[in-house]
């Protein structure tokens, strides 16, 4: 005799809902624990041509200096352009610049031949006060025309 089982089979589901869910954890614990590392190793290396033996010094060679000195508050107090008193006038700041750079940084000066500042600052003194003295040395906006004085801009270690 034959028994025979006349129960439809059951079927078995994957539940997708949680399966998504778990994806979306991964996915967001990936993107909070990613930590983008700067490049190293990329440095700008100028070296001298081999046969070029000559004594004159390219205004370039040297950076042009800023230094910036702030009081216990980290208000801006002065600022020396290359041993030159500014004061806290940041125009005066940006025409001396331009009056160093003159022409020289025109439209065919590449980037690694250009003039360099090296700002130079105490350790308290305020974030505003730097941002604004590298807005004024790397260059100014006349009407839709963006004229470009410096590019190359590095800072040296904070005083305390």
């Amino acid at each position: 005799m034959k028994i025979r089982n006349k129960e439809a089979p059951t079927k078995t589901e994957l539940s997708m809902t949680s399966m998504i869910d778990v994806v979306f954890l991964l996915l967001i614990f990936f993107i909070l624990t990613f930590k983008i590392v700067e490049l190293e190793g990329d440095f700008g290396i100028k070296m001298p041509l081999a046969g070029a033996s000559s004594s004159s010094m390219d205004d370039f060679d040297v950076p042009i200096t800023l230094r910036m000195t702030a009081d216990a508050d980290g208000n801006l107090i002065s600022m020396k352009l290359n041993e030159t008193n500014l004061g806290t006038d940041f125009e005066q700041l940006r025409s001396m610049v331009t009056s160093l750079v003159g022409n020289q940084a025109g439209p065919d000066a590449s980037e690694e031949d250009g003039p360099e500042v090296e700002i130079d600052t105490d350790f308290n003194l305020r974030y505003e006060y730097v941002i604004e003295a590298i807005t004024h040395v790397s260059g100014r906006k006349e009407g839709d025309q963006i004229i470009k004085l410096i590019e190359k801009i590095k800072f040296a270690a904070p005083r305390r």
